[in-house]
């Protein structure tokens, strides 16, 4: 097992937004989130706990126009977090799957740290809003995080009515399966999970 510490810190910086995020991969789950959307920031802690990710992200956005920037951004950079934290890949599972239920919900996520950035989001909601923010806004914040970490992720609703519920379902169904893709394979003695002998597409 590698002993240097998988940590990232990131900051970017746009006329939209001002995003800062530092990251361990190998954490308890102890988090500070603030990005001023109060069911993104309850959602990027369930995260960070079910992933095991020592997590601290800053946003400040255009909130007075809409939400969808400051989502969006957080997902790039903590992508990008995610990807320098990673390093060459060099011993890690690669694959990653849990099955969440949130009562009624029942949300699903796979995960394979390619290099190949894909998102494929199966996930409908009953209504346009949890709180104040567009349910609309999980995929965009999903397919930001997938392209900027470079992996491939499917995110599967199972089951569900109830809004919050399936959102909160597949944070922690993703945070899950991330937990265990960046986990070092104990068997791989520090090798590149793949025949190509690289994870950079």
């Amino acid at each position: 097992m590698d002993a240097k510490p998988r940590t990232a810190d990131i900051a970017r910086s746009t006329s939209e937004t001002e995003i800062r995020i530092s990251l361990g991969l190998d954490g308890t789950g102890a988090s500070q989130i603030s990005t001023g959307i109060g069911f993104l920031d309850h959602m990027l802690t369930a995260l960070a706990r079910h992933g095991m990710l020592d997590l601290q992200v800053e946003a400040k956005g255009d909130l007075h126009i809409d939400f969808h920037h400051t989502t969006e951004d957080v997902g790039i950079v903590l992508g990008q977090a995610v990807k320098r934290a990673l390093g060459d890949k060099r011993g890690i599972r690669r694959y990653g799957h849990a099955v969440v239920p949130m009562d009624e919900a029942l949300a699903e996520a796979a995960i394979d740290i390619s290099g190949r950035p894909f998102l494929a989001w199966s996930v409908s909601f009953p209504r346009d809003k949890v709180g104040a923010m567009d349910t609309e806004l999980f995929e965009e914040f999903f397919r930001a995080f997938a392209m900027n970490a470079g992996i491939t992720l499917h995110v599967i609703q199972r089951a569900g009515t109830n809004a919050h519920h399936i959102a909160e379902g597949a944070f922690k169904a993703v945070a899950r399966a991330l937990r265990m893709a960046v986990e070092h394979d104990p068997r791989a003695a520090g090798a590149i999970p793949s025949t190509k002998g690289t994870l950079e597409g």
